[in-house]
């Protein structure tokens, strides 16, 4: 019978790639059952072993199958890498198609627990997250909601990766957000939107656990370092499936500060030129108002031709572009996406989708204002995600709020041929409210109680946006 090492040699990455590359078009019970045919080279026999491993609440169960039967190995708890020899980690993950044919990672690669303790004494370069990063032999799994059982998901792609130097720079940076912000005794406010490509991604059995910190008596929730769900697409789609077309990158050479320096800097520079001006320099015709122009302009000065940027949708950062007026103040509230009534009623906070947003989503704010002749003119950016504080606060009481009359019965009532609800005002929370976000009274969704109502979201007010702005912004 063959011995497996003879199959792959496991000091050397491009073998042990070459290898997992048949596992390219079998499904999960495929593996198991060719596995079958070789039982002196399973690791460890164990009773329904197929009947534990197609439990979808047990997380990491098919990297462990993949681990035990295919590679033939002990699975442990080994702060190294898998294949220590070869200095590789295996990860198995998920991807899914959208209804319009594009493929997107089903959900952020952990890499490995932050000890809160231990971390704060590491460098990037030796730290444990980078040891299980630097080199990942990625194996993509499609998922499919339809189909029940999780061994009968196929594997589509497998690939080593190493992220690129210009990736690199940001994830160092990355992590030393994250640490410094632990050694500051803040390991509770930590947030994936703090940072771009590496997060702090929650990782605990109950939304209730917490561990110690070593600089504050709060306790944190356990967090895991975890390359975004919007890396791994960008992964996927420009790293590990062959041919497709990258993003331009705003980066091209090397940049001695890190990238959010950079970006400011290079918005900076068109501080005081008006939009006018702006569009004559990038040839945009400013008679046609293209939509989004403020946005259009903001990549046009970070030398974007399109209108996305690759470190952009590498870190799902999102592009807000705000209007002062000559009195000081912001007109236009903030919009999110619109919620779905129905759903919105049976979610938690810790898990809800407008809660999750604000986490892990980073946001580019463009700022212009309005002179004194009515002229529009760039004022500079920063880059923001919201304070912990903040999040967990007011716009939890909101949240919470918003979901109380949902399930109570919204209250409809008509003045003057106008519909009046009592969903939160922006009178009454310093920080958001409810409002419509429909294109016209028919765009509506079906309420718990089965009524038609129109499209609502959470909003920012106005006046919250404008207490966050850099005071250089609010100067006269």
């Amino acid at each position: 019978m063959t011995n497996y090492l003879e199959e792959y040699d496991e000091t050397d990455p491009i073998s042990i790639e070459t290898y997992a590359k048949r596992l390219i078009g079998k499904t999960f019970a495929d593996v198991c059952r060719q596995d079958d045919i070789t039982k002196a080279m399973v690791v460890r026999e164990t009773a329904n072993y197929e009947v534990k491993h197609e439990n979808k609440k047990r997380k990491g169960g098919l990297g462990e199958l993949i681990e035990e039967r295919f590679f033939h190995y002990q699975t442990n708890n080994d702060a190294r890498p898998d294949f220590d020899k070869a200095g590789v980690e295996l990860k198995v993950t998920p991807y899914k198609q959208n209804k319009n044919g594009t493929l997107v990672a089903k959900e952020r690669l952990i890499l490995t627990m932050i000890d809160y303790f231990s971390v704060v004494d590491e460098t990037f370069e030796n730290s444990h997250m980078w040891q299980k990063a630097r080199l990942i032999l990625l194996v993509y799994y499609l998922y499919q909601q339809e189909i029940k059982n999780r061994l009968d998901y196929r594997i589509g792609y497998v690939k080593l990766f190493a992220p690129p130097e210009q990736d690199i720079k940001i994830i160092a940076h990355d992590f030393e957000v994250i640490v410094e912000k632990i050694r500051n005794g803040k390991a509770h406010e930590l947030s994936e939107g703090d940072t771009l490509y590496l997060g702090a991604a929650p990782k605990a059995a109950t939304s209730r656990d917490r561990r110690k910190q070593p600089f504050s008596a709060e306790l944190a929730k356990p967090r895991a370092f975890a390359f975004k769900n919007s890396y791994m697409t960008y992964v996927l789609n420009n790293y590990i499936i062959p041919g497709k077309n990258t993003y331009e990158p705003i980066i091209k050479g090397t940049a001695e500060e890190s990238f959010e320096d950079y970006v400011v800097s290079k918005i900076d520079a068109y501080c005081d030129w008006s939009v006018t001006d702006l569009c004559d320099t990038f040839h945009i015709e400013y008679q046609k108002k293209p939509k989004s122009l403020e946005a259009m302009l903001a990549y046009r000065m970070l030398g974007i031709k399109g209108n996305h940027a690759e470190e952009f949708e590498k870190a799902n950062l999102v592009v807000k572009t705000i209007r002062i007026e000559k009195n000081n103040k912001i007109k236009e509230n903030m919009s999110f996406p619109t919620f779905k009534f129905k759903e919105l009623v049976e979610e938690d906070w810790e898990d809800s989708t407008f809660g999750n947003y604000l986490r892990e989503t980073r946001f580019l704010f463009v700022v212009y204002k309005f002179d004194q002749q009515d002229e529009l003119r760039l004022k500079g950016c920063q880059f923001w995600n919201i304070p912990y504080d903040d999040l967990e606060g007011s716009v939890k009481a909101v949240w919470e709020r918003t979901q109380r009359i949902l399930r109570e019965g919204l209250q409809i009532e008509k003045k003057n041929g106008k519909n009046y609800n009592n969903f939160p005002k922006s009178s009454e929370n310093p920080v958001c409210h409810v409002r419509p976000h429909a294109q016209n009274a028919k765009d509506t969704y079906e309420l718990p109680d089965g009524r038609q109502y129109p499209k609502q979201c959470f909003w920012l007010n106005n006046s919250y946006i404008l207490s966050q702005l850099d005071d250089r912004f609010k100067e006269e």
